[in-house]
């Protein structure tokens, strides 16, 4: 079954200097927190289009019978990620060796999540493969871990993966499970210094249906130009997203560490403005998981939270978050496939290690703050 955001604007056909800017604004948004800072990687992105072209965005629907689509991402903690930048020809060694390993030809690039600057990365690296982005990705958002993708969700192994860092090194797993991918993936991840780029998964016609979430690149262009083009930019995400404002506060402490490969740690939100009084718990692991307030779950994972810029409504990154900076939270629904049993198994708060029952986020208030 198709994943398909509603109001996906289909007439986009290329990708050009134009629409990065608004890609990066809105995988920042879908980012929750995670995926990695989208600043440099726009810039990365925008003189790729610049050196090598527009590069064509397609459906699934489009692919060929001939054609085969990589999924392509950084993996590690997003705090690395702003000092450790990508090296040139990271994607094109990983492709090539897919392509030498496989005997099949890669055609486009996937997201493998549409969230923060993996969302965005895909779109240079097509423009330097001369090939296409597919219109989709394996999350919907951001999710730290290599087991939370929509693949795994609908029961594709991944047979094997191919690891690129920054100094050329390359690597190749063969794995037996997700799980064991994820582990083995993040240990070369820290021995690489803390970030990596990966690809696996061939995706194909007669594959991608029902395993991969459709659209999402699109829908993230469209949610990037209503942001950069609203006077009241909060207000129009909300409205974009169906998504409720939680909270307007000032960040009051932020905890973070890196461990393992990930950014952890908590931020404590004091509300401001109509919201004086209130006081809220964001939990992080790269992404922002949980929102906790009086004790009780305001929303969790799968579900989306974003704490964006009370005055710009430009998401701030995990890594991001400073003591003062005036904020606002905003939260809305993740995709169906997420809400399966198998989709909470994966991604759910028990998969984090929170002992809480999931309760789906509904948007319960009209925007008007």
């Amino acid at each position: 079954m198709p994943h398909r955001p509603d109001g996906t604007d289909s007439d986009i056909r290329l990708i050009t200097r134009d629409d990065v800017a608004p890609l990066a604004a809105g995988a920042a948004i879908y980012g929750t927190g995670g995926g990695g800072a989208v600043h440099t990687v726009q810039l990365a992105v925008e003189i790729a289009i610049d050196e090598h072209g527009p590069v064509p965005i397609i459906g699934i629907d489009e692919l060929g019978p001939g054609d085969a689509a990589i999924v392509l991402s950084a993996i590690g903690a997003p705090s690395v990620g702003i000092e450790m930048l990508g090296a040139a020809g990271q994607a094109e060694r990983i492709v090539r060796e897919v392509e030498r390993m496989t005997g099949t030809r890669v055609t486009a690039v996937m997201a493998a999540e549409i969230g923060g600057s993996n969302g965005v990365a895909p779109v240079g690296w097509a423009a330097q493969l001369g090939i296409a982005v597919l219109d989709a990705d394996g999350m919907g958002r951001a999710f730290p871990e290599a087991t939370m993708i929509s693949m795994n969700v609908a029961g594709m192994p991944s047979e094997w993966a191919v690891m690129s860092d920054v100094v050329g090194n390359l690597s190749t797993l063969r794995v037996i499970s997700m799980a064991w991918l994820e582990r083995h993936a993040r240990a070369i991840t820290v021995a690489s210094g803390g970030i990596a780029l990966g690809g696996h998964y061939l995706l194909t016609r007669e594959t991608a249906p029902g395993a991969v979430i459709e659209g999402t690149v699109r829908r993230a262009i469209e949610v990037g130009r209503a942001l950069l083009a609203s006077p009241e930019p909060v207000t129009a995400l909300a409205e974009t997203l169906d998504a409720d404002i939680v909270m307007h506060g000032k960040l009051v402490d932020v905890e973070r560490r890196t461990e393992s490969g990930f950014t952890r740690g908590s931020v404590t939100i004091e509300g401001t403005g109509n919201d004086r009084g209130r006081l809220i718990r964001v939990e992080v692991q790269n992404e922002n998981l949980i929102v906790l307030e009086d004790g009780e779950v305001v929303a969790s994972v799968p579900d989306l939270v974003t704490i964006v810029d009370a005055e710009t409504g430009e998401a701030i990154s995990t890594e991001l978050l400073r003591f003062g900076q005036r904020v606002a939270v905003l939260a809305w629904a993740c995709d169906p496939l997420w809400r399966t049993p198998r989709g909470l198994e994966l991604a759910g708060p028990a998969a984090f290690g929170y002992d809480i029952p999931y309760v789906p986020f509904e948007r319960t208030t009209e925007v008007a703050r």
